[in-house]
C-alpha cells in the first residue's frame, strides 16, 4: 500500500473536516453505524489520497474505519463496527461501459433499482465445533463460497473432523442483493439495459425498494463462472456497496432547506399563484388553459382520509384527456411525470395488465423461488402514472385499471402469491377518438373505446378538439415558432462558441417557453404544499352542497335523467382541497369551492350531456346510454316484440323502422339503435332482413 494512504492522515483528515459529524455519531452509537464522506472534502485535503481511494478502494476504507476507532473523542464510546460511506463521487460510469480496467476500483452506477431480495443474515465470522474435542475454530468468511477447516486448531486433537457450525458463536451481519438497472433515458436506440448486481450489507440494507432511482457507489469484484462442464475462462461481476444516494424521492420526503422555504412562502403570498403555477406547466404548449390548472391541481392532490371502519378514501385526482390528434396531449403528459419526483410514464399498445400491475416471476436472482415484479402503477406509489393511448390497451389489460384506480391497491394472486400491493397514484390519460377525429355531436363514451364503468371513475375529462379558429390559430403557430427559433438559437451557440450568437440572444428568445417557477422550486413547492391539510369551512362547504343539489335536482321526476352522482361531489372536494393547498392554505374557502365547481362544470357541460336532449345525463359517461337513448331503446323492443307476433316469431327490418318513425325515432337513430343491440347480443339476425329478440 503507497505511504500516501495511512491511518494517521485520516485521523488527521477526520478531525480537520468531520470532528462535529463524528461526535454526533459517538452520540447515536450502535444504532448510528455511518459517517458519510463526500468525495470533494478529501479531493480538497490531499489529491493524493483520493487518488488512492479511487485505486485501492478495499484497503484505504480500512484505513479510514480504523482511524475512526483510534480518533480520541470526548464521549466513552470506542467505535468498533461504523462504516465510512463516501458519497458523491464526481464521475458516474454506465453499467454497459464497465471493463476489466474497473475491477477491484471504486466507480460510481446510476439507475433504477430493478429487483431487490429480502434481507436475510449473512455469516461474516463463522465458528466451527470439532465434535471430537468441542475446540471452536473461527473462519472468516470473505470470498461468494463458504469456507470450512480442514483440520481442527487443538494441537491435542489435529483431526479433521467433523465439524459443526456454532451458531451462536459466529457472527452475522444484515446483507441484501439488488439488480440495479440503467436508466431508459440513457439508453441509444436499439439498446437493450443491462443490469449490474449489487451485493449491500449492514444498515444499507432494506432502505431501497424496486423503481427507486439510486446512484450506488462501491468496490467493483469479479467471480469466476462455473458450469457442468468445469470452470470458464469467463468472468462476472458485482458491485460489493458502499454507499447509495437516492436520486429521486417521493413529495414527503423531499428535502427543503431554510432558503427553499422563505421563497416558497414568498411565492405563496402572490396573489396571481394560480396563474404563475398553470404558466410553469408545459410552457412550451401554447393555451390549455383549462386543463392545465386541472393538472396542477391533480399535482397537489387533495387529503386521502382514513375512516374509524378502516376505509380509506382516495385524495388522488384522476385524469382523461380525450382528443384529435396533433393536439400535444403526450407532451402534456410527459412534462407531469417529469414535474411529480415519482412520474412513470407508458403508451397503451405496448402495455399490458402484467407490466401495469405485477407479475409473478421465477427469481434466478435470489434463491430460485416465485417473487412479484412491480408494474408501473406500483412504481409510480405516491406519484403520477401517465398511461398514453389508453383506448388502445387490449380490454383484459386495461380492466386491471379499475381497482387501481378507486380502492388505489393491486389484487395479486399468482404461483402460489397472493398478495395486495399499494397504488397510491394519481393517473393521467390520454385517449384519442374511436374515429380519428372528434364529433361534438356524439356523446364521448360512443366516441372513446373505453368502458363506462372505466371512464366513471375519472374525476375530470377534457376533450381537446381542434377546430379552426384563425385569431387562436395564429397565436398558436407564433408561439410554436418562437419556441423553435429559441431552440434554434440554443443549439447554434451550443455548437458554435464564440460565433455571433451571444447568451442575451438565447435567453431573451428562451422567455418565451421558460417557466414561471423552475421544476425543482415547483417540485419543492408542491412537497411543501403536500405537507399541508386544509378543512372545510362552513361556507365552502355549503357551496358544495348547493351546487350538487342544484344539479340533482333537474333528475326529479319520471322521464327526467340522473345529472350527477355522488362521485362527482367527491371530486368537487379532492379539487377544492388541492386548491387550497396551492395557496398553502389550511382552510378551504368559497374560492376554492368556486374554482372546483367550474372545472367539474365545465367538464360536466362538454362530456356529460345527452346530444340529443342538452340536459346533464350522468349515464352518458357511467353507463355509456343517456336516458334518451334508453327510452327509445325501450320502444323498440315493444316494436319487435309486436311484430314478432304478428309474423310468425320474426320482425321485418322495414316494418320496425316505419313503426319506429310513427314512435318519434327517426330511421338513422333506429339503425344505430339496433346496431348496438346486435352487439350486445339482445337481438339477432335469423334470416337476411328479419330480426328476433335474444331469450
Amino acid at each position: 500500500m503507497p505511504e500516501y494512504s495511512t491511518v494517521s492522515k485520516w485521523e488527521e483528515f477526520f478531525k480537520q473536516y468531520y470532528e462535529a459529524h463524528i461526535l454526533q455519531l459517538a452520540n447515536e452509537y450502535p444504532e448510528g453505524r455511518t459517517l458519510i464522506v463526500e468525495y470533494h472534502d478529501i479531493e480538497k485535503y490531499d489529491l493524493s489520497l483520493a487518488d488512492a481511494l479511487f485505486e485501492r478502494p478495499q484497503a484505504v476504507v480500512s484505513d479510514m474505519e480504523e482511524a475512526l476507532r483510534i480518533i480520541d473523542i470526548p464521549i466513552d464510546v470506542r467505535l468498533d463496527n461504523v462504516h465510512v460511506r463516501v458519497t458523491k463521487l464526481p464521475k458516474k460510469t454506465q453499467i454497459r461501459d464497465l471493463r476489466s480496467q474497473h475491477i477491484s476500483k471504486l466507480i460510481a452506477i446510476e439507475g433504477i433499482v430493478r429487483k431487490a431480495t429480502a434481507v436475510r443474515p449473512k455469516i461474516t465470522n463463522a465458528a466451527f465445533e470439532c465434535q471430537r474435542c468441542e475446540h471452536i475454530t473461527y473462519i472468516l468468511q470473505t470470498v461468494t463460497k463458504f469456507n470450512e477447516p480442514f483440520v481442527c486448531e487443538n494441537v491435542s486433537c489435529g483431526r479433521n473432523g467433523p465439524f459443526k457450525l456454532n451458531l451462536s458463536e459466529s457472527t452475522f451481519v444484515d446483507a441484501q442483493k439488488l439488480q440495479i438497472q440503467e436508466s431508459p433515458e440513457e439508453l441509444r436506440g436499439g439498446e437493450q439495459p443491462q443490469t449490474l448486481d449489487v451485493n449491500i450489507e449492514d444498515d444499507l440494507t432494506g432502505i431501497v425498494a424496486p423503481g427507486d432511482r439510486v446512484i450506488v457507489t462501491g468496490i467493483l469484484h469479479s467471480y469466476q463462472r462455473t458450469s457442468p462442464s468445469g470452470k470458464s475462462a469467463f468472468f462476472d461481476i458485482f458491485l460489493e456497496c458502499i454507499s447509495i444516494e437516492m436520486e429521486e424521492q417521493e413529495f414527503e420526503e423531499l428535502d427543503i432547506s431554510k432558503e427553499d422555504k422563505e421563497v416558497i412562502l414568498k411565492l405563496s403570498e402572490n396573489p396571481d399563484i394560480y396563474k404563475t403555477v398553470v404558466n410553469s406547466i408545459a410552457p412550451s404548449i401554447f393555451g390549455y388553459e383549462y386543463v392545465k390548472e386541472a393538472m396542477a391541481l391533480q399535482l397537489f392532490s387533495g387529503v386521502a382520509k382514513l375512516l374509524p371502519d378502516g376505509t380509506r378514501i382516495r385524495g388522488d385526482v384522476h385524469m382523461l384527456l380525450v382528443g384529435d390528434p396533433g393536439t400535444a396531449k403526450s407532451q402534456m403528459l410527459r412534462y407531469i411525470t417529469k414535474l411529480a419526483p415519482r412520474g412513470i410514464y407508458t403508451s397503451g399498445k405496448s402495455t399490458t395488465s402484467a407490466g401495469l400491475t405485477a407479475t409473478a416471476v421465477k427469481d434466478e436472482f435470489g434463491d430460485g423461488r416465485w417473487t412479484l415484479e412491480a408494474g408501473a402503477l406500483v412504481l409510480a406509489d405516491k406519484g403520477i402514472a401517465a398511461v398514453d393511448e389508453l383506448d388502445k390497451m387490449k380490454p383484459d389489460d386495461r380492466s386491471a385499471l379499475h381497482e387501481a384506480m378507486e380502492q388505489q391497491t393491486i389484487s395479486v394472486a399468482k404461483a402460489g402469491i397472493i398478495a395486495t400491493l399499494r397504488c397510491r397514484c394519481s393517473l393521467l390519460g390520454a385517449a384519442n377518438p374511436k374515429h380519428g377525429r372528434f364529433d361534438r355531436y356524439m356523446s364521448i363514451s360512443e366516441q372513446i373505446n373505453i368502458p363506462p364503468a372505466l371512464l366513471s371513475r375519472f374525476d375530470l375529462i377534457f376533450p381537446l378538439a381542434d377546430e379552426p379558429d384563425i385569431e387562436q390559430d395564429k397565436n398558436i403557430a407564433e408561439h410554436i415558432l418562437r419556441a423553435h427559433y429559441a431552440g434554434e438559437l440554443s443549439e447554434h451557440a451550443k455548437n458554435y462558441p464564440g460565433g455571433r450568437i451571444t447568451e442575451e440572444d438565447v435567453k431573451s428568445a428562451m422567455e418565451v417557453v421558460q417557466p414561471k417557477i423552475y421544476p425543482d422550486l415547483l417540485r419543492k413547492y408542491i412537497a411543501y404544499a403536500k405537507r399541508i391539510y386544509p378543512i372545510l369551512i362552513d361556507e365552502s362547504r355549503q357551496k358544495l352542497v348547493d351546487f350538487y343539489l342544484g344539479l340533482r335536482r333537474q333528475g326529479i321526476g319520471a322521464n327526467s335523467p340522473v345529472p350527477v352522482t355522488a362521485r362527482q361531489l367527491e371530486a368537487l372536494v379532492r379539487l377544492s382541497e388541492a386548491s387550497a393547498r396551492i395557496r398553502l392554505s389550511d382552510s378551504i374557502t368559497e374560492d376554492d369551492a368556486n374554482r372546483a365547481i367550474n372545472i367539474v362544470e365545465a367538464c360536466l357541460k362538454q362530456v356529460g350531456v345527452d346530444p340529443e336532449t342538452g340536459m346533464l345525463d350522468v349515464d352518458v359517461i357511467s353507463v355509456g346510454t343517456s336516458k334518451s337513448q334508453r327510452d327509445k331503446i325501450k320502444v323498440l323492443r315493444d316494436i319487435i316484440r309486436e311484430l314478432e307476433k304478428e309474423h310468425g316469431g320474426v320482425a321485418p327490418v322495414e316494418g320496425i323502422y316505419n313503426k319506429g318513425e310513427e314512435n318519434g325515432i327517426s330511421r338513422d337513430i333506429a339503425e344505430e339503435l339496433i346496431s348496438k343491440l346486435k352487439q350486445q347480443g339482445d337481438i339477432y339476425e335469423p334470416t337476411v332482413g328479419y330480426i328476433k329478440l335474444a331469450g
